[in-house]
C-alpha cells in the first residue's frame, strides 16, 4: 500500500481460517543448511521490483483481466 502511495484505508481485514498461518509459513532453514541456498533479492526489496513490473506492464495484465488474452490464442491456435 505505501509502496503504491495508496491509502491503508484500502486494507480490509478478514477472519482468518484457523491454522492457515502455519499451513502456508515457509522456514528455509531447511534448504539453507543443506545446499546452502539463500534468496538473492530480500522480500522487501523483491515486492518493490514487483510492483514496478507490474505497473511498468499494464497492457500486459489488463489484457488478461479483459479477456483480450483469448482473441490472441484463438488467432494463433484455432479451436486447438
Amino acid at each position: 500500500i505505501r509502496e503504491l502511495g495508496k491509502s491503508e484505508d484500502l486494507i480490509k481485514y478478514v477472519t482468518d481460517r484457523p491454522g492457515h498461518d502455519m499451513r502456508y509459513a515457509i522456514d528455509p532453514t531447511k534448504i539453507k543448511n543443506e545446499l546452502g541456498w539463500e534468496p538473492l533479492t530480500l522480500f522487501d526489496e523483491g515486492i518493490k521490483k514487483t510492483i514496478k513490473w507490474y505497473l511498468d506492464n499494464k497492457e500486459w495484465w489488463t489484457n488478461i483481466i479483459n479477456g483480450e488474452y483469448k482473441n490472441y490464442y484463438k488467432k494463433m491456435y484455432g479451436d486447438k
